[in-house]
């Protein structure tokens, strides 16, 4: 695992009570105490409690820590299933940890437009190469009740993001939230229409 101050300037940087919420739930969907996620995380309990209880914000560094341990994994079949539609659809669409942008599937028309392997880029935060635009929205999830037990889907617009290591073309697309087994989130993006400038 790379260490938290390799990964800080990876992630998006969104703190509020969403995060301590979201360790809440995921703890619960374990049965891990709050003392042991106080030990994974190099914590008190009682600093778990104030973070899941919106009293205490963490710090980026803690924020990191957060998002690494839950980051979204494919542990069951269900997960798995959802991974491989997502790698067998014919449209531009893939699936990244709603947390820490960790790309999880990808189809074959959102790789080309990557303009990388999918082995390249399997595993990886989407985050470094993310646009103005989607770093905007990102900011205005909690706005939107993205962080509720219902949330919406967004429609999201952005410009191209001009990185010659991972593309990301103008265009409209779809984000979507689903909660995986382990209790982490996912993050399934499909792109509704490009901008007619599109190569």
């Amino acid at each position: 695992m790379a260490s938290i101050a390799a990964v800080i300037n990876t992630l998006p940087r969104i703190a509020g009570p969403h995060l301590g919420r979201s360790l809440r739930l995921w703890r619960t969907l374990r049965r891990m105490k709050q003392s042991h996620a106080g030990e994974l995380l190099g914590v008190s309990q009682a600093t778990v409690s104030r973070w899941e209880s919106g009293a205490l914000t963490p710090d980026a560094g803690e924020q990191a820590a957060i998002r690494q341990l839950m980051q979204a994994g494919l542990d069951s079949a269900a997960d798995r299933e959802l991974a491989r539609l997502v790698n067998n659809s014919t449209g531009p669409v893939h699936l990244v940890c709603d947390l820490t942008h960790r790309l999880l599937a990808v189809s074959a028309q959102r790789e080309r437009d990557f303009g990388r392997s999918r082995a390249e880029v399997l595993g990886t935060s989407l985050w470094p190469y993310a646009s103005d635009e989607i770093r905007a929205a990102e900011a205005t999830l909690a706005d939107w009740g993205w962080f509720e037990p219902a949330p919406p889907e967004l429609v999201i617009t952005t410009r191209a993001n001009r990185s010659p290591e991972v593309r990301i073309y103008a265009s409209r697309f779809r984000w979507v939230r689903f909660q995986l087994s382990d209790g982490s989130f996912a993050r399934l993006v499909d792109t509704i229409a490009y901008d007619d400038r599109r190569p």
